[in-house]
């Protein structure tokens, strides 16, 4: 059984970081890699980094920031934005990258998944899926930042991401991101009992009862976590944060 996660999540708009509330709203946090550095010292495990406009904008991946990152991090690195072919991501492992999220030209390449997870290995790909609860409190899967909706099943599509060679999946409640009020876990556990594969939970963590909660009933093998560890507190201003090995281990025994 693998070791708990909790990942900062980090978005991208340019060269800065920002944080949405529902994928709508965003607000500026700072240099990327200045909080790179901080969060070095802070010895977070792994940190991810999501460009959320690039399939949106369908724009070129931004290798020279990702390179800048590469440079000054610590930690094992994952980012997700507008892959659309192998040789995408070799150059972002070859920057020195570990995992690549795949997310929107999924929908359109399922083969993509294929060719990468085929060269790389399983391990360098993740799965990523953006849902959003109907007015009728049913759930539909959205791509490019909440912009574009599927028609496809979402435990279906979490099969299908599993099968194409996926490592694991990164599910994220656009209702629930920048709220502070904990994850989705009802959705989570629909995805952990229906794949093998190890699930990341985001969108909505403000505490770390939030992630003891998706991880005990939600069946999460990993937390990401944004608003938490960029903000002091909620409605606060910006303050780069992380729970201690001590918080962590408590929270997740």
């Amino acid at each position: 059984m693998l070791r708990t996660r909790v990942i900062p999540c980090l978005l991208l708009k340019d060269k800065s970081l920002v944080k949405t509330v529902k994928f709508k709203e965003y607000n500026y946090i700072g240099d990327a890699v200045n909080t790179v550095r901080i969060f070095n010292e802070l010895e977070v495990d792994e940190l991810m980094f999501l460009d959320i406009f690039a399939s949106k904008e369908n724009r070129k991946i931004n290798f020279k920031i990702l390179q800048n990152i590469a440079n000054e991090c610590f930690m094992p690195l994952s980012y997700g934005g507008n892959i659309s072919s192998l040789d995408d991501a070799k150059r972002v492992f070859e920057i020195g990258f570990e995992k690549v999220v795949i997310n929107s030209n999924a929908y359109k390449n399922l083969k993509l998944i294929e060719e990468i997870s085929n060269y790389f290995g399983v391990q360098s790909v993740v799965g990523s899926i953006d849902i959003k609860k109907t007015f009728f409190g049913g759930d539909n899967i959205y791509s490019h930042h909440g912009k574009k909706k599927q028609k496809n099943d979402i435990v279906q599509w979490a099969k299908q991401l599993e099968s194409a060679g996926t490592g694991e999946l990164l599910i994220t409640s656009i209702d629930n991101d920048g709220t502070w009020d904990g994850y989705d876990v009802n959705l989570i556990r629909s995805i952990t009992s229906s794949v093998q594969v190890p699930v990341i939970a985001n969108g909505g963590c403000g505490s770390l009862e939030h992630i003891t909660d998706v991880v005990k009933n939600g069946n999460a093998s990993a937390c990401a976590v944004g608003s938490m560890v960029v903000y002091q507190k909620k409605g606060m201003g910006v303050l780069i944060n992380f729970p201690s090995r001590e918080r962590l281990k408590k929270a997740l025994s």
